[in-house]
């Protein structure tokens, strides 16, 4: 029996921004590396022993999720969709269902699409430690081997401190400890028989319904309607709003695994971390003290991290120590490194002024590619757009704004009315208010061209939409 994975990649995390948002999350973002996380997660709980995964995402995200899926070598992957985060546990009901509609012992691992676990090889060697376990009707999680007295993890109780030299195997788990204050995560590391429950598990799917059948029925009804009422387009599975809404909000530990009785712990050793906050990047990264990302330069710096996301952008520090630079094109963040869990309350006071920049990414990911604004002013707006190859934006038109295309990578077919005609690089074409227009790549390359758009109203909620290939209304 093959092992399902159920990537978890609705969440929308603030505690990385301003490179991690509301409309762009960490998951997607390459935060250590050319990869993202969520493909890294895919490629470790992949090969022999693993079948096609379950990926759990949000509406917003489900183009990207498909795209990035489908790159990390999984082409075959489902892909359930929430109408709204519910939390962890009404996410990992749906997708335990949906398995178990075709093997009700499905064996699923369950695991957030946003940790770092470098080594994958040790990861998968105590996967298959806890599957015995699994198999027989056990609940497995896994503990993660503390390396600091953390206050911002839960952590697992075992009944005695696990051998964490000898090969990886299963302990029965006697709690699940809420994330504590400083001097009890003190005494709980230094007495080890506590793990980070880093909310990833093993089991039959029929263990798991079992189990909530018994102390969540409310939760599972729920999850068993809105899978039933769902329906399907483009490859996408996008469970029924109005049952997914009577779900209650809860995460898994809360609702299932603190109630259930067959739990066992497999102690992890290997490095891992959920990179929660600018401090773990550091702390990923960091060569000598110092963590630097794109256009750096640190001058007589210690202890921080540097980090430039946008091309020809520079960021330059000097003579800081133990400090957090992040520079995004619309956005920089500073702050000293041991106060990076303060980030949630900076986007707070930046939604409370009603700034952009609290939610939404410089860059508008599509499912035929993405934008982003390269000037704005009043009642004109240039755009960077980027088709992928085959990609086409819906047959439009704008009440409010005439558009100028110039090409300058790539070639473009553009319809403007009645007319087709193809545009290579340094061409152009004027699209006016109210024409009916629609964009394509037909070429193997992205395709790139600025947008100059001019009118009295630029928002991108001016869309009349006609025909769409990806059925967006």
């Amino acid at each position: 029996m093959t092992i399902t994975p159920i990537l978890l990649c609705g969440g929308s995390g603030t505690r990385l921004w301003p490179l991690s948002r509301k409309s762009f999350p960490k998951q997607f973002a390459p935060l250590l590396g050319e990869e993202s996380l969520f493909q890294a997660s895919a490629r470790r709980l992949s090969g022999p022993g693993f079948g096609h995964p379950v990926v759990v995402t949000a509406e917003p995200f489900r183009f990207i999720a498909a795209e990035q899926i489908a790159a990390a070598g999984q082409p075959g992957a489902a892909l359930l969709i929430e109408p709204e985060g519910r939390d962890t546990a009404p996410a990992i009901l749906a997708a335990a269902l949906f398995a178990a509609a075709e093997d009700p012992a499905a064996l699923l691992l369950v695991a957030p699409s946003d940790h770092v676990i470098p080594d994958a090889e040790a990861f998968r060697a105590a996967v298959a430690a806890g599957r015995p376990a699994a198999e027989e009707g056990r609940i497995v999680t896994f503990g993660i081997r503390p390396d600091r007295a953390e206050t911002g993890y839960g952590y697992l109780e075992l009944d005695e401190a696990p051998d964490l030299t000898a090969p990886p195997a299963p302990h029965p788990l006697r709690a699940f400890v809420e994330k504590p204050d400083a001097a009890r995560a003190e005494a709980m590391v230094a007495g080890g028989r506590h793990l980070w429950n880093a909310g990833i598990f093993l089991f039959r799917a029929d263990a798991l319904l079992r189990e909530a059948r018994e102390h969540a029925p409310d939760l599972l009804d729920a999850a068993e309607a809105a899978l039933a009422g769902a329906s399907r387009d483009l490859g996408f599975i996008r469970l029924d709003p109005s049952h997914w809404s009577r779900a209650p909000a809860i995460s898994i530990d809360y609702a299932l695994m603190e109630k259930a009785r067959a739990l066992s712990v497999v102690p992890f050793a290997g490095r891992w971390s959920d990179l929660g906050d600018w401090a773990s990047v550091w702390r990923e990264t960091e060569e000598a003290g110092l963590s630097r990302g794109g256009q750096a330069t640190a001058i007589d710096c210690e202890g921080t991290l540097l980090r430039s996301e946008s091309p020809g952008q520079r960021i330059v520090g000097i003579g800081l120590r133990d400090m957090v630079a992040v520079a995004m094109p619309d956005a920089v963040l500073v702050a000293p490194r041991d106060r990076a869990q303060q980030v949630k309350e900076a986007v707070a006071a930046l939604k409370a002024e009603r700034a952009p920049q609290a939610e939404s990414f410089p860059r508008d990911h599509r499912p035929w590619g993405w934008f982003e604004s390269l000037a704005m002013g009043d009642r004109f707006q240039v755009k960077r757009i980027v088709v992928k190859p085959g990609g086409a934006l819906s047959l439009q038109s704008h009440h409010h704004r005439a558009e100028h295309w110039i090409v300058v990578q790539g070639t473009a077919r553009v319809t403007v009315d009645d007319e087709v005609r193809l545009l290579t690089e340094n061409q152009s074409v004027y699209i006016p208010l109210g024409a009916i227009h629609r964009l394509e790549n037909p070429g193997k390359l992205p395709m790139v061209l600025i947008e100059v758009q001019t009118g009295a109203y630029l928002g991108e909620d001016d869309i009349v939409r006609y025909e769409d290939v990806y059925a967006r209304s």
